[in-house]
């Protein structure tokens, strides 16, 4: 496990910025209330994890060899170096997220199988939402179900036909159901 070097740290905070914007400053500058430890992004086995630096000092400890899995997953480089989130983050995307679209009943068992967002199943969608910016996406009961990209605008959303996606697809928590088989 070690620390992410300047173009792995660039390539991260991009693709967090696109979900949480300003807000990044808060991920990275997090303390944790009980021990007063800042956290970190750390990266092992082309994984990168947020992890409290408290725990890091901790798994000096184990070999890496040994080490599965340190703190959240916050994403994986895949094996030509492009950067893609995981669902695992999703708790730390839904936290501080500045744009935020929430599915009507309906609609929510098609997302969780992977599809699209459609305006039909469109509930409501925070305002001034730019197009092909970082979405999470939300059941009407505050439920965060995944992340994705914003297909439209929250102004070019106002006059879509049903059938016109709103928000494209990347991760949802029905995926630890369908990759199952696969870990």
């Amino acid at each position: 496990m070690r620390p992410l070097d300047e173009q792995e740290t660039t390539v991260v905070f991009e693709k967090l910025h696109k979900f949480v914007g300003a807000n990044l400053r808060q991920i990275v500058e997090r303390k944790d209330a009980i021990t007063s430890s800042r956290y970190c992004f750390r990266l092992h086995k082309q994984r990168v994890y947020y992890v409290s630096e408290d725990l890091v000092k901790k798994a000096t400890n184990v070999s890496r060899e040994k080490l599965v899995s340190l703190g959240t997953c916050i994403g994986k480089y895949t094996k030509s170096g492009k950067f893609h989130l995981t669902i695992t983050c999703l708790d730390l995307l839904a936290a501080h997220s500045k744009h935020k679209i929430w599915l009507k009943p309906s609609a929510e068992m098609s997302f969780l199988y992977g599809n699209h967002v459609l305006k039909s199943g469109l509930g409501r969608i925070t305002e001034n939402t730019p197009q092909y910016e970082g979405v999470v996406i939300y059941s009407m009961s505050d439920v965060p179900l995944g992340f994705g990209l914003a297909a439209k605008s929250t102004h070019d959303c106002r006059k879509l036909d049903p059938n016109d996606i709103v928000a494209l697809h990347q991760a949802d928590v029905g995926e630890y159901l369908r990759l199952e088989d696969d870990v």
